[in-house]
């Protein structure tokens, strides 16, 4: 900082003495300009005048361009504000001038001399602080490696950001040209940059202008719209970078440092959810909220959520002692001892460890986050998949139950909807457990349903990225296939608003938007990290696995829908069942994971309990 202003001092005591010069250099002018030029033509008395009064003038000027403000201006980023400024210190100056020349001082100068000095003092004090941004210019456009930029966005974002490409420090980008979708600005010019079409124009014009980079810079665009704009900058393969949003521009934070990389979240083409945090702190301040798979993606976000809102007591239950270790660690050192926090290692498979639990920290609210949820793992053991998924939310629910828990939010995912694997068959046992017991507890039991979550372990996000990091290839399993997505906060802000609607027996969905082709999104992915998909890193398609399906449903048939406060999040009414039925079988089931029967006799059970089973489909 102190270097900053030491530098800044300078360069005000160097405008400084050349406005003192130009003060008195345009008094010296003006009498020759008045006599034209020939010095031997003006009265001494009249030079005599001008250098007596020349103290005096030199001062009030000084003083009237400090409260024209034209010593707290940025002559880097001059504009034609600072124009106005000029012109009305001027004015003032001129006017002062000839009221105290003539009226207090007596001095009868030629009234061409007064002219000639305001046109003189105007040209002098705009010349020297304007050229300053034409040498920066200047200097910009004989820089060795420039960088050639197309600003997506003529709007106000837009000119700002160009305004600062222009005249900032970025010495090595240039702006070439401007596109806006607005037809009716095509061919005109912004900044004095040519608006040279709309968004369709892009891949031509990176050709044709031979652009290196793309700023996008339209805050108030809707994702759709980004994601749309994103898809053909993609196709150019330049380096694509955009406005965080548009709050950026409210609070005038629109500037290079500002623009960021494109985002695989910005793929989605969905608004991100919107949820009412006042609802979801009365909820959970003050309250002992447990989260059973803490560790897990889904388990640590919910964690670091609940968290904020300052529970009673926050209760992380794993059985993988890294994750839990980790979570605690990042929760400690946040919130110290202000935040109650208890880590337990137990598994949702043991009874008495459940129970043991319940009835020891008796929490209020409990997140069943716990599952084995990866699909082709669990097609292979599918006994383990039950024994985890279904008895381990049976035991968890039923001890929630059994202990008062005021509520109790199941974790549950798309691959429930109509199941062609194991995973979300039992996905599916799970919601009718929830379902189950909310019909003899008072506790209200609820299930959240959505898609995929960008960046959960073992999604595909990751796997590409380290695909791509290792040269490829990039697998695919089929160039149609298709998913819904969310990030990992929309899914825990989506769990923890769902709660607050809860009234027992519901499923809550979210509304995902248009499901997203994952051939796509791995190119673009590949794009994003600066590669040209086929040419530079290889995209193989390896055929479904068993159990996957080409795309994913959120609801089934029998399930309707029904809005919410919010309306992102829906309810699916549950299906109607036999519950007295359901157990007996959900009883047999159990007998045959004890006897740890054949892989296919465990689906068999499943495929009875569960209807809309269709194993090994590839439909």
């Amino acid at each position: 900082m102190l270097l900053k202003s030491k530098g800044y001092g300078i360069k005000l005591a160097t405008l400084v003495l050349v406005d003192i010069f130009v003060i008195n250099f345009s008094s010296l002018l003006a009498l020759l300009v008045r006599f034209d030029f020939m010095y031997s033509a003006i009265s001494e008395k009249y030079i005599t005048y001008a250098a007596y009064y020349a103290p005096v003038n030199t001062l009030i000027i000084l003083l009237v361009m400090i409260l024209c403000k034209l010593y707290k201006s940025i002559w880097s980023y001059a504009s034609i504000h600072e124009v106005f400024f000029i012109m009305e210190a001027t004015v003032i100056s001129a006017a002062i001038q000839v009221v105290m020349m003539w009226g207090v001082f007596k001095y009868r100068m030629p009234i061409g001399y007064h002219i000639f000095y305001f046109i003189c003092l105007g040209a002098g004090l705009t010349i020297p602080r304007f050229g300053y941004r034409l040498l920066r210019m200047m200097k910009r456009t004989k820089a060795e490696k420039t960088e050639r930029v197309m600003i997506v966005g003529a709007g106000q974002a837009g000119m700002t950001l160009a305004n600062e490409l222009k005249i900032s420090a970025h010495l090595d980008k240039k702006l070439v040209c401007f596109v806006d979708d607005n037809v009716s600005k095509k061919g005109r010019y912004l900044v004095g940059v040519e608006i040279a079409g709309t968004r369709h124009d892009i891949p031509k014009l990176v050709a044709k202008k031979q652009i290196d980079s793309i700023y996008i810079a339209i805050p108030s665009a809707s994702r759709k719209t980004l994601k749309e704009i994103i898809s053909i900058c993609n196709e150019t393969g330049k380096e694509v970078k955009t406005l965080p949003g548009l709050y950026q521009l409210v609070n005038e934070e629109v500037a290079v440092s500002q623009l960021r990389d494109v985002q695989i979240e910005d793929l989605l083409g969905r608004e991100p959810v919107k949820t009412d945090m006042t609802e979801i702190s009365k909820n959970i301040t003050g309250k002992t909220v447990l989260v059973t798979g803490g560790g897990g993606s889904i388990g640590s976000e919910l964690c670091r959520q609940i968290a904020s809102y300052a529970p009673k007591r926050l209760i992380i239950l794993d059985i993988y002692e890294n994750n839990a270790y980790e979570i605690q660690q990042e929760l400690t050192r946040k919130y110290g001892g202000s935040l109650d926090l208890v880590t337990l290692i137990g598994s949702v498979r043991n009874t008495n460890r459940v129970n043991t639990i319940f009835e020891k920290y008796k929490p209020e609210v409990v997140f069943h986050a716990a599952a084995h949820k990866h699909v082709p793992l669990m097609e292979e053991s599918p006994n383990e998949a039950i024994k985890n998924n279904v008895f381990g939310t049976f035991k968890t629910a039923a001890a929630a139950g059994r202990y008062g828990v005021e509520k109790f939010v199941l974790i549950s995912t798309d691959k429930a909807v109509n199941p062609t694997n194991i995973m979300g068959a039992s996905k599916r046992l799970c919601e009718m457990i929830v379902q189950y017991f909310n019909t003899i507890y008072d506790t209200e039991f609820v299930a959240v349903r959505f898609g995929n979550v960008l960046g959960s372990n073992g999604s595909v996000i990751p796997l590409f990225k380290k695909q791509i990091a290792e040269g490829g290839p990039v697998t695919v399993t089929h160039p149609e296939i298709t998913r819904f997505f969310m990030t990992i906060p929309e899914a825990v802000s989506l769990v923890l608003q769902a709660e607050t609607y809860a009234k027992g027996g519901e499923i809550f969905v979210l509304d995902m938007g248009e499901p997203v082709k994952i051939d796509m999104l791995a190119r673009n992915l590949i794009r994003l990290s600066g590669y040209e998909p086929d040419v530079d890193i290889k995209v193989v398609y390896t055929g479904l696995r068993p159990g996957e399906k080409l795309y994913e449903e959120i609801l089934m048939d029998e399930e309707g829908l029904q809005d919410t406060a919010n309306h992102m999040i829906h309810i699916g009414k549950p299906i109607e069942m036999n519950y007295e039925e359901f157990i007996k079988e959900l009883q047999k089931l159990k007998e045959a994971c004890e006897k740890d029967v054949e892989d296919e006799e465990i689906k068999k059970y499943v495929s009875i309990m569960v209807p809309t089973y269709v194993q090994n489909s590839f439909s």
